[in-house]
């Protein structure tokens, strides 16, 4: 197989899975993929300022201020104006948010879980397990 054609293949296989694992996210329904995910960035990095979210969602920053609304009208993050910067804003989990991500996660690992043990041999999840270390050095380059 020609690089070309692996790369159409993992990017429509990630897609598939993206969308089957949103799916799978019964507690986020009201949601959009990118809302999930920028939550989820904000459970692994703690608090961010609106442009280093953008960043690492890569999304513009009129897109991430209009994520950031809605998810403070749901009440799913909190807001702390910067000691050092009062025009800056710093952007954190709320209680709630916390909460919602962990039943997302739980969600998704629940539905994962059991699709590896009934769909894979032992020797398929070892290849899987090393597919995931490959994909992540995929994901990190530049």
């Amino acid at each position: 197989m020609k690089n070309s054609e692996l790369a159409s293949s993992l990017r429509d296989t990630a897609s598939r899975m993206h969308k089957r694992l949103k799916r799978e996210i019964k507690s986020a329904d009201n949601l959009s993929l990118t809302e999930i995910t920028t939550l989820s960035y904000l459970y692994q990095n703690g608090e961010l300022f609106p442009s280093e979210m953008a960043e690492i969602a890569m999304v513009k920053a009129q897109s991430m201020s209009q994520v950031i609304t809605h998810l403070d009208e749901l009440k799913l993050i909190t807001k702390t104006p910067s000691e050092t910067d009062k025009r800056k804003v710093a952007i954190s989990l709320s209680t709630y948010g916390r909460q919602m991500v962990e039943q997302t996660r739980y969600e998704r690992d629940k539905w994962l879980d059991g699709a590896i043990e009934q769909n894979l041999s032992a020797a398929e999840k070892k290849t899987l397990q090393e597919a995931v270390a490959l994909m992540n050095r995929l994901v990190e380059s530049k």
